[in-house]
C-alpha cells in the first residue's frame, strides 16, 4: 500500500497526518476486502482550493469537506474485478499496486466540523479519509438506504483504528 500525502495549505491541525491516513486507507481496504495493493493519493487543502476543484469538476461553486475521485468504474461496490479485465492501465506499472484514486480534504473544514460534532480534529480527519475510501471502492450516499450503510460501514472502520468520536 502507498499513501501520497500532499499539503498545499499553511492551515495546520497539529496532528500526524501521514500516520492517520495509512491506518485509515489500510483498515478500509481490509475491511472492503481489496485483493490488491493499492496507491491512493490524499491531497490536503483549504476551502478555496477544494472550492475551486468542487467548481472545475462538479459545477458546484463552493468549498466541501471532501472530494473523491475513484480510479474505478464500479459495477457493484466492493467488486474490484473490474481491475482484473481493466486495459485502462488502473496499475502502476512501477509499483504493479492498483491505482484506487485521489482524495482532497478541506482542512479548513476538519476543523469546523470537528468542532460542530463534538469530536476531535484526529476523528474528523480519520472519518474524511474513511468515507472517501468507500467512495474509491465504489460506494456512495445517493439514496437514505445507501447513507445508512454508508454511515455503518465508516463507523466500523474507525472502530478498526480506535477513531472514535471520543478520541483525542
Amino acid at each position: 500500500m502507498t499513501v501520497l500525502l500532499d499539503k498545499e495549505t499553511d492551515i495546520t491541525l497539529g496532528i500526524e497526518y501521514y500516520d492517520i491516513a495509512c491506518k485509515v486507507v489500510d483498515a478500509a481496504l481490509s475491511y472492503v476486502d481489496c485483493p490488491f495493493e493499492c496507491e491512493v493519493n490524499i491531497m490536503l487543502t483549504d476551502n478555496e482550493g477544494i472550492r475551486e476543484v468542487n467548481r472545475d469538476t462538479r459545477n458546484i461553486d463552493s468549498p466541501t469537506d471532501v472530494l473523491s475521485f475513484p480510479g474505478l468504474d464500479f459495477e457493484t461496490a466492493g467488486d474490484f474485478s473490474a481491475a482484473d479485465s481493466d486495459v485502462a492501465g488502473s496499475f502502476n506499472s512501477d509499483t504493479g499496486e492498483l491505482m484506487l484514486g485521489d482524495i482532497m480534504i478541506s482542512l479548513e473544514r476538519v476543523i469546523s466540523q470537528a468542532e460542530e460534532y463534538g469530536h476531535s480534529v484526529t476523528r474528523e480527519f480519520a472519518f474524511l479519509i474513511a468515507h472517501s475510501m468507500l467512495h474509491l471502492s465504489g460506494y456512495d450516499h445517493i439514496d437514505d438506504e445507501e447513507r445508512v450503510v454508508m454511515e455503518q460501514m465508516q463507523d466500523e472502520i474507525l472502530n478498526m483504528v480506535g477513531y472514535t468520536r471520543d478520541c483525542i
